[in-house]
């Protein structure tokens, strides 16, 4: 094989592995964050155990992800003010803005549909969870055995934590800003360099005949 043909023969092998989705598997899970200005953080601990103070924000999003870097942050604009801003502070009470983003219809389990996004104000005790702030605002909830949240208002109606298999990851997939991904920046220059190099070749070729 000639070098040019060669490098043609790369330069179509990286165009297909930069264009082709690599599949991985994920599992279909209500992810839970804490909300400090305006950037979501991925909770430390689960919402049974994790006790939010008065004017905090938390956030629930239904969706299909390998682990927590890969994890789909709840969607939309949230603030304390804008959720609990119309109410009152109680003695002994405290008020904790939960953010609900059910995901969208390609994560939801066959069959189902997910409900609309929505913010609710929930009003608690002083000592109370995260969890029991989430059973006052947004019932029915449904447990795994092993406490981990399964729905939320009652969605999704089956399943818990369930692995998804020929899920799509790779460069046709958006970065963190919404525009292309890293990796397709990356593929898309090595092309360039592979192509540019294979003109380079046919002109030399040319000036030495």
């Amino acid at each position: 094989m000639t070098r040019r043909a060669l490098l043609l023969s790369l330069l179509a092998g990286l165009l297909l592995a930069t264009a082709s989705p690599a599949h991985a598997a994920g599992y279909r899970y209500w992810s839970f964050w804490d909300r400090t200005g305006s950037t979501w953080t991925y909770a430390t601990e689960g919402p049974s155990t994790a006790v939010p103070s008065d004017g905090d924000v938390q956030g629930f999003r239904f969706a299909v992800s390998e682990d927590s870097a890969d994890a789909n942050t709840p969607r939309g604009t949230a603030s304390f003010t804008a959720i609990c801003g119309d109410t009152a502070a109680r003695d002994g009470r405290k008020r904790v803005a939960l953010v609900l983003d059910f995901g969208t219809a390609s994560d939801a389990p066959s069959g189902e549909t997910p409900p609309a996004r929505r913010t609710e104000c929930a009003v608690v005790p002083r000592d109370a969870t995260t969890a029991e702030a989430l059973a006052t605002a947004a019932k029915p909830l449904r447990y795994h055995t092993n406490a981990l949240l399964c729905a939320i208002a009652g969605y999704p109606e089956t399943g818990c934590g369930e692995q998804v298999t020929g899920r799509k990851t790779g460069p046709e997939e958006s970065g963190p800003d919404g525009g292309p991904s890293v990796g397709l920046y990356a593929g898309l220059a090595a092309i360039a360099l592979l192509g540019a190099a294979a003109v380079w070749q046919t002109r030399r070729r040319g000036n030495a005949a």
